[in-house]
């Protein structure tokens, strides 16, 4: 993301109401399932062209570790260097009516070729990038609840979806869209999962089925171009090509055991508890950060984790679209039945 929260703060939240954290592996089991069940079929453009393109691989997915390390300051360079075995993080936030799941898509670098288009607003690249969607699911009796919305982000700015049959309506924030559904191939079951897209290069998120501009260019780039098809599987995939349209992504918990939460302090992946670590230092394997054409900059520490998430003109305050969305949701949005004010957490990880 191009939004840097640059002081150095202690991510120690308070507690909004009774929040229940059960440790017990049968609940984290079931907050697994759900994360896994409603991951969504993700389609990523990915542009070949330019100095620091990499043949369309600087649009890959994958880990925030995928050359070994927790070194977010070698990203960039190591990016051309090792496979980019496609990975998607989550985490689980619940309500007594419903589940917020969070779902981060990760690039080792934010590129430019030299030209603006899309969504892009500047010819900035910088090291790292970090994109992603809130999945709202209501808690209806059933397995798996019933999908009633999206949150994407780009940049600084989220947009709002909901699929055909949801109960939400716009609230304080007008609804952008459609969010589209579509099965994954690898599904045993078949179900329709929230379908995402994001640009190349700067990695803005969309629903893929949103017709507003600039999110509605990504269904040509589908239709007619290149670009890579990840499904959530049991394989950590690296794509083929810049058009392989059939790779298969893991999931990771950002609560794991020193997964990415519990690194948050780790000053070599993270330059504050809010920004992943980038430079813009030589690179002997290519084109360096800022050498993406005569007119590029490079930015530092520029990419946010999602407890760092925010939209530049809404009421909530920053990171709550992961570590308050029962909140968020509460103020985008309406439905029948909608409460007075949001619902205490039953489970919020951010908080305990």
């Amino acid at each position: 993301m191009k939004t840097l929260i640059a002081a150095f703060v202690t991510v120690l939240l308070p507690a909004a109401g009774a929040i229940g954290v059960s440790a017990s592996p049968a609940a984290a089991a079931e907050r697994a399932d759900l994360a896994s069940w409603w991951a969504p079929v993700h389609f990523q453009d990915v542009d070949t062209t330019g100095n620091t393109s990499l043949a369309g691989k600087s649009d890959y997915l994958t880990s925030y570790d995928f050359d070994g390390d927790l070194n977010g300051r070698n990203n960039w360079e190591n990016t051309g260097r090792y496979a980019l075995s496609a990975h998607l993080y989550y985490s689980v936030v619940q309500t007594s009516g419903f589940t917020y799941l969070s779902y981060l898509f990760f690039h080792p670098r934010d590129w430019s070729d030299g030209s603006l288009s899309d969504y892009e607003a500047d010819l900035s690249e910088h090291e790292n990038d970090a994109e992603g969607v809130l999945v709202v699911v209501k808690n209806d009796g059933s397995a798996y609840g019933k999908l009633e919305a999206a949150i994407t982000v780009a940049h600084k700015d989220c947009y709002s979806y909901v699929p055909a049959g949801s109960d939400f309506s716009s609230g304080a924030e007008d609804i952008d869209g459609l969010l589209t559904t579509t099965t994954d191939p690898h599904d045993a079951e078949q179900h329709q999962r929230p379908w995402t897209a994001e640009q190349s290069k700067s990695h803005a998120a969309w629903s893929f089925g949103a017709s507003r501009k600039p999110s509605d260019a990504l269904q040509t780039q589908y239709r007619s171009g290149d670009g890579v098809l990840y499904y959530p599987g049991s394989t950590a995939e690296a794509p083929s090509s810049a058009n392989d349209r059939d790779v298969q992504y893991t999931l990771i918990d950002i609560f794991a055991p020193g997964g990415m939460w519990d690194s948050r302090t780790n000053t070599s992946l993270f330059a504050t508890t809010s920004a992943f670590a980038g430079d813009n230092s030589s690179n002997p394997y290519g084109a360096k950060c800022g050498a993406g054409a005569a007119a590029t900059s490079c930015e530092t520490n520029s990419a946010n984790p999602p407890w760092a998430w925010d939209d530049h003109n809404d009421r909530p305050a920053p990171g709550a679209l992961a570590t308050d969305p029962a909140y968020l949701v509460w103020d985008y949005f309406a439905w029948s039945g909608k409460p007075s004010s949001p619902e205490a957490y039953t489970y919020n990880p951010y908080r305990s």
